[in-house]
């Protein structure tokens, strides 16, 4: 009896993770994104109202405490970086698998209606 009822905890917990794990990822890259519009944001700001038209790093927004340090860094522990290219704005990270130009980079602002 007790061997029945731990496979039934088995197979449930087996649906449970199939369910969970891929909906998992989506959030991380969801949070990704909403931090890296949040620096972007705060990166805009800085650099009308503090920077004489600067670049600022992440690090830097931390050090002057324009963003927290919990902010610094992605799901996955990467630390996302800004890049001024002309009148724009751009913060990246890596994404899960920490390569830059690959698939799963996240990039703020969005080009050319990606999601």
């Amino acid at each position: 009896e007790v061997l029945i009822v731990v496979a039934i905890m088995a197979l449930i917990a087996g649906g449970v993770g199939a369910v969970v794990i891929p909906r998992w990822g989506e959030a991380q890259k969801k949070t990704a994104m909403t931090k890296a519009r949040a620096i972007r944001n705060v990166a805009t700001t800085y650099v009308a109202l503090k920077s004489n038209g600067d670049c600022p790093t992440v690090e830097q927004l931390v050090d002057e405490k324009e963003l927290e340090v919990e902010n610094r860094t992605d799901p996955w522990d990467n630390v996302y970086v800004i890049e001024c290219t002309g009148d724009d704005i751009i913060v990246s990270s890596p994404g899960q698998d920490g390569q830059d130009g690959t698939e799963d980079d996240v990039v703020v602002p969005v080009v050319d209606g990606e999601a």
